[in-house]
C-alpha cells in the first residue's frame, strides 16, 4: 500500500508517513525527493527561517494577550504551526498571490505584513486587515473552505493571461470535509489551473480529530481529482519549504495543480473562544511538544555549531520589538463613529438603508440612555 492508502492507527504511525528532512531531535535525514529542492539552502539561511518562526511565536502570544485584555474581538493562535507557515510561505514568489484562511499569521508574516496588519480585522476596525494588492494575499477567510474556490478562478485568470504566476490557497483538515474544497480541487484539475493547495493538518478542526473525519492520510484524496500530492512533516521547516518549491515548480510549469498536506499540531484553541481542555488530553499535547518546530531547527542549528547565543538575542529583542509595534498599532487604532457603517454603501440615497439607518441610531440611543 501507498503512504496515502495506508491508514492511521496514531499519532506515531501517522508521523511516519510524512516526508521530512530534518528529524525531531535536529538530525538531517536524506530525502531524496525534497533534497534538491533545497540544495541552495544555507546555515544563514536556516538561521533566518528560525528568526521568522521565533518573531512568529511571539507575535501570536501577543494577539493572545491583546484579546485577553479587551483590545481584539478574537484571535486564531498558530502556535505549534510555525515551520508550516514560514516554511511554505517563503517558498512563494512576489507575483504569486494568496487566498488564506484566518489562521495565517505567519504567511502573513512572510509577505511583508506591518505590525498593525495582525490585530486590524480582529479588533473590528475598517477595512480589511491589511491591503491584498500590497501584501498579495487576499482578506482573511472566515467561512471554511471558501477561499479555495478564489484561489481556483483566480488561477484561472492567470492561465487565461498567459502569466506563469501561482495561486496559493490554505486551509485546515476540517475544511476538507467543506463541499467548497472539493469543487475548488474539481475544477482545478478539469481545467489544469496553476493553483497550490496547501493543508495544514493541525489534527483538530475544533474539538473534532482528524481522525473521525478521515481515517487516512488527507494528502491521499488530491491524486483521485487528478492532482499529484505530497504529506510532509509540517513542524519541519526545511520540509515544508522543500515541497512547497516542488508544489510550486509543478504548478507554474503549466503542469495544474499540486496539493500538501503539512501534518502538524495546534498546540493552543482553535481560537481564544475555545477551551481545549474539554477535549484533549494533556498526554497528547506533551506529546506534540517534543516535535516543537522551533526547538527542532535550533537542535539542528546548535549541533552543526550555527546557533550563537549572539543571534538567539538579536532574534529575541527583534521578536520582542514586533509585539512592542503591534501592541502600540493596536492601542493607537481610531475607531470610526458606528453610523460610519451606512457610510459609501450606495452611491444615491436609498430609502431601505435610511430606516436602517434609523432605527440603528435608536438602537445605540438606548446604550446612551442607560
Amino acid at each position: 500500500m501507498s503512504p496515502h492508502n495506508t491508514p492511521i492507527a496514531d499519532t506515531e504511525s501517522d508521523l511516519e508517513l510524512t516526508e521530512r528532512i530534518i528529524a525531531p531531535d535536529g538530525t538531517r535525514v536524506p530525502n531524496p525527493q525534497l533534497d534538491p529542492f533545497v540544495e541552495d539552502v544555507d546555515f544563514q539561511t536556516l538561521r533566518d527561517l528560525h528568526r521568522d518562526m521565533v518573531v512568529l511565536r511571539r507575535i501570536d502570544a501577543e494577539g493572545i494577550a491583546l484579546q485577553r485584555q479587551g483590545q481584539l474581538g478574537l484571535w486564531a493562535p498558530c502556535n505549534g504551526q510555525e515551520a508550516a507557515q514560514i516554511g511554505t510561505g517563503r517558498a512563494l514568489q512576489r507575483r504569486d498571490f494568496v487566498f488564506p484562511s484566518y489562521r495565517e499569521t505567519g504567511v502573513m508574516y512572510s509577505r511583508g505584513a506591518q505590525p498593525g496588519d495582525y490585530v486590524r480585522m480582529w479588533r473590528g476596525e475598517e477595512g480589511a486587515a491589511y491591503d491584498p494588492a500590497e501584501l498579495g494575499i487576499a482578506p482573511l477567510q472566515i467561512i471554511i473552505g471558501a477561499q479555495t474556490l478564489h484561489a481556483v478562478g483566480y488561477a484561472l485568470g492567470i492561465k487565461h493571461d498567459g502569466a506563469d504566476d501561482v495561486a496559493v490557497t490554505y486551509f485546515g483538515d476540517g475544511a476538507t470535509s467543506q463541499g467548497d474544497v472539493n469543487e475548488a480541487m474539481v475544477f482545478a484539475a478539469s481545467y489544469r489551473a496553476p493553483v497550490v493547495f496547501v493543508c495544514q493538518n493541525n489534527h483538530w478542526a475544533i474539538s473534532e480529530p482528524v481522525g473521525l473525519q478521515s481515517q487516512f492520510p488527507l494528502a491521499g484524496r488530491a491524486p483521485g481529482f487528478g492532482i499529484p500530492s505530497l504529506r510532509v512533516d509540517g513542524n519541519d521547516v526545511l520540509a515544508c519549504l522543500a515541497a512547497m518549491r516542488w508544489a510550486l515548480e509543478h504548478a507554474r510549469s503549466g503542469k495544474g495543480p499540486a496539493y500538501l498536506e503539512a501534518v502538524t499540531y495546534r498546540m493552543g484553541p482553535h481560537t481564544t473562544a475555545d477551551d481545549p481542555k474539554r477535549y484533549r488530553s494533556d498526554a497528547e499535547l506533551e506529546q506534540w511538544r517534543r516535535r516543537d518546530p522551533i526547538a527542532r531547527l535550533e537542535a539542528h542549528l546548535r549541533a552543526a555549531g550555527e546557533l550563537s547565543q549572539e543571534h538567539l538575542d538579536a532574534v529575541q529583542a527583534q521578536a520582542d520589538e514586533m509585539a512592542r509595534e503591534m501592541r502600540a498599532a493596536c492601542l493607537g487604532m481610531v475607531t470610526r463613529p458606528a453610523m460610519a457603517v451606512f457610510d459609501r454603501v450606495y452611491a444615491e440615497p436609498h430609502s431601505g438603508l435610511e430606516r436602517e439607518r434609523d432605527e440603528y441610531a435608536a438602537y445605540l440611543a438606548t446604550f446612551e440612555e442607560a
